[in-house]
């Protein structure tokens, strides 16, 4: 039976990046994915700048458009904002080719990837775990579940599900020449399309990735296909010539029972660390691979202190702001009367705001209710 200081069950950013985080650190690693890469993943694969300029490699040859401009329009308001900045605010990606080129660079550095297998049962045992897969078992000292917002191993591992879902509905979409060129010019965020969320429009290299996602539930049942199609009419789409639907979920709130159990580290989606406010969950999920695999080498895999410094390093950034997230995202989202004041006259404002945290220059703010009150006065006085 093979052993291994870190098993990785996925190969999605979070995985792909805690794989080439931990090799490149020394540690014995492999890779267990359940389909044969490359695979597609349902992703609107909108890459923030704050994800790609920390990347220890070169993702080039995976992007397909680059938006340097993003609108934010409020079309019951008649708003729209634009934001331009000299770097990539978006950064376009098919996830199958993204997740692919993260593995290869990986195996480049003695990962092992056990592809078609399926994690089915978990021994937690003294020093090594035994995973046993469709196909064979192994041993790890460490594992991280990086296997999405669903995560199997984390119920493996004893984990209750706790955090808060969001659905989404994403096509890829091609339409005809004349609306691909009209609408391949920027990344566009339609907000009034859906109720307490958001519609969007990412341009790839030769279709578009066209969706909506609904963050807060209301009384009734959303119909995302319904926002969907006025959503498309909304883009001035009369016709579409091919069309792949692709429905998912995004965790957007953190587990509250905590992120390591037995020996599995949570990361990204099967944390629930995407973002609350945008959903974009890609930047994170790589930042939180690289602390866990961080924790581990630097507890010289000790399990106790790398579950301290696991903790530490949660802590010191990235749950803090998840946290002001969502409580930004409930006030946005469910204050809309508010909101359309103080977009009126703060909108650009705001937009250049939210640009700087995609871009990383930028928090969200720790006193934004304070803020909002003082807005709120200026506006209506």
């Amino acid at each position: 039976m093979k052993t291994y200081d870190l098993a990785i069950i996925g190969s999605g950013p979070s995985g792909a990046s805690a794989a080439f985080e931990a090799a490149k650190n020394g540690l014995k690693t492999v890779i267990i994915e359940k389909e044969l890469l490359p695979r597609y993943k349902t992703c609107g694969g909108g890459f923030v700048f704050r994800g790609r300029k920390n990347m220890p490699f070169d993702i080039t040859s995976a992007v397909e458009r680059e938006f340097f401009d993003v609108d934010i329009r409020f079309d019951a308001k008649q708003l729209a904002l634009n934001t331009v900045r000299k770097h990539p605010i978006i950064s376009m990606v098919m996830r199958d080719e993204f997740d692919f080129l993260m593995v290869q660079k990986a195996q480049e550095l003695g990962v092992e990837l056990l592809q078609g297998e399926k994690l089915t049962g978990l021994d937690f045992q003294n020093e090594y775990t035994t995973l046993t897969t469709s196909n064979q078992k192994i041993q790890a000292k460490f594992i991280i579940a990086a296997d999405g917002a669903l995560s199997p191993t984390a119920k493996l591992a004893g984990w209750e599900e706790s955090r808060k879902m969001c659905p989404a509905l994403e096509y890829e979409i091609k339409v005809p020449e004349e609306d691909f060129e009209r609408l391949s010019t920027s990344a566009r965020f339609d907000m009034d399309v859906i109720p307490f969320g958001y519609g969007w429009s990412f341009p790839k290299k030769n279709h578009l990735s066209v969706g909506v996602v609904n963050f807060f539930k209301t009384k009734k049942s959303i119909d995302l296909k319904t926002y969907y199609r006025d959503y498309l009419k909304m883009l001035g789409i009369t016709e579409v010539l091919e069309e792949q639907a692709h429905g998912f979920i995004i965790p957007i709130i953190p587990r509250k029972d905590g992120f390591v159990k037995h020996n599995v580290f949570l990361i990204g989606d099967a944390a629930g660390f995407a973002d609350p406010l945008t959903a974009e969950g890609i930047s994170n999920a790589i930042y939180s691979g690289k602390l866990a695999v961080r924790a581990i080498v630097e507890s010289e895999l000790d399990l106790e202190k790398a579950i301290q410094l696991y903790d530490e390093k949660l802590n010191k950034k990235l749950l803090p702001e998840l946290r002001l997230g969502v409580k930004l995202a409930g006030f946005f989202y469910e204050n809309k009367t508010l909101c359309n004041i103080l977009l009126k006259k703060y909108g650009q404002r705001a937009s250049e705001y939210m640009t700087d945290i995609f871009m990383g220059d930028q928090t969200y703010p720790h006193d934004f209710r304070e803020k909002v009150k003082q807005k709120l006065k200026l506006s209506l006085f």
